[in-house]
């Protein structure tokens, strides 16, 4: 027997949306009714009002002056992405076709940081074009960008990431400590800096990412102290003032059983006391939070509808039109070491009369199309909607959705 709806997260159906009639509503509209609006399924739906609550909730929790940048790789639908820019200070990019799609949006090119290793000579005369910060990644990708500002005339703006000696302890994905693709090295970065200078590129501050998807406060705090004061020995060696110091986010949302929603008051209290540090020694620096996951994953759900119930061995199957080429995470294909069930429902039926233990699979040709294993939830028919929550973040774009070819599923925001 797997994991009943009473041991998922209970925000999963019972507090993000309300349920009426025994079927989920997302932003005041009947599933059901989304569904036939929608036209066809699978699809994802995004709500407006959940992600401008959470905005709000950071910007009432956390210490005045902290910035708040949405990283758009959570989630880059332009609809999105329009609404974000309306919300939050700034954007964090990872790719020309993302920026395009911020500045479309209206955020100023100056309010946009462009980070990630492997960056294209025609993505940085692109960005050194547009404005943008160019994060360098390397001693090599700064003199890169240099030739390109040389070749267009325009003096580039530049922040350094770097790769620090620590790490963010407890993260479900880690991006520093060790050696890392990402960023340059902090005893190299001195160095670096002097060359900067010398080049004549505009230099902005640092950028620091240790981690992702972690609900220990206490270790999100620890890394943020670390990363303001090893920020604060490399500005010493910086060609000008240290303007702008974005050290990441790493704030989890709960997927699975038995894991607890971060304390974010924890996290803003330790937070205070690390930007009271940063105000006495440079009180002009902006500090910048950059956030994707928090911001939008229980935003949205993916829905698709149940085509046949099987049963084999002993054991029923809910096959449906969607699966992991549209919802890799879902079916623990995304960094999950230990395959967990996200949190799911049959979202016309949320509780339901009779309940099943079922196990939800796609249409794929492969066993590894799994949406989740054996879940009890409500006896589902044909045509029944299966909901899987949690899924505003890393959803459609982080999924291999060209796999044997099937339609992608639409995308909208209620």
């Amino acid at each position: 027997m797997g994991p009943t709806t009473d041991d998922l997260p209970r925000h999963a159906a019972q507090k993000q949306f309300p349920v009426q009639d025994d079927c989920l509503q997302l932003g005041g509209v009947l599933l059901t009714r989304l569904a036939e609006r929608v036209g066809r399924t699978p699809f994802y739906a995004y709500e407006r009002d959940h992600i401008r609550s959470r905005v709000e909730l950071l910007r009432r929790v956390l210490p005045e002056g902290v910035l708040l940048h949405y990283a758009m790789k959570a989630n880059p639908m332009p609809a999105v992405v329009q609404l974000m820019a309306g919300l939050v200070d700034g954007f964090d990019i990872a790719s020309a076709g993302e920026m395009k799609t911020a500045l479309d949006a209206g955020m100023r090119p100056s309010c946009i940081g462009f980070a990630g290793p492997g960056k294209s000579n025609a993505e940085l005369r692109a960005a050194v074009a547009a404005g943008v910060l160019l994060h360098l990644e390397s001693e090599e990708e700064m003199q890169r960008v240099a030739a390109v500002g040389e070749l267009l005339g325009i003096t580039p703006r530049v922040a350094v990431r770097v790769n620090p000696d620590f790490e963010l302890k407890h993260a479900g994905m880690k991006m520093a400590g060790g050696a890392r693709q990402f960023g340059v090295d902090a005893a190299r970065v001195p160095a670096m800096l002097r060359r900067l200078g010398r080049l004549g590129l505009d230099f902005h501050g640092f950028h620091l990412f240790c981690g992702a998807q972690n609900l220990s406060a206490a270790a999100i705090c620890e890394a943020q102290r670390l990363s303001v004061a090893l920020a604060l020995e490399l500005a010493e060696f910086a060609p000008s003032p240290l303007r702008a110091l974005n050290i990441g986010g790493g704030l989890g949302v709960p997927y699975f059983p038995g894991e607890r929603a971060l304390d974010l008051a924890a996290v803003a209290d330790g937070l205070d006391a690390t930007m009271r540090a940063l105000r006495r020694e440079r009180p002009d620096t902006r500090l910048i939070l950059e956030m994707g996951r928090y911001l939008v994953a229980e935003a949205g759900i993916y829905v698709c509808r149940v085509i046949e119930r099987k049963h084999s061995h002993g054991q029923l199957f809910l096959i449906t039109d969607g699966g992991m080429h549209q919802h890799l995470a879902a079916s623990g294909n995304f960094g999950q070491v230990i395959r967990k069930n996200y949190p799911v429902a049959i979202g016309n039926r949320v509780h339901g009369g009779a309940r099943e233990t079922v196990s939800v699979v796609g249409p794929l040709c492969t066993p590894l199309d799994l949406l989740a294993d054996r879940v009890e939830l409500a006896r589902a028919d044909v045509g029944d909607l299966v909901v899987v929550f949690q899924s505003g973040a890393y959803g459609l774009t982080a999924s291999p959705t060209a796999f044997l070819g099937h339609p992608a599923p639409l995308e909208v925001l209620v």
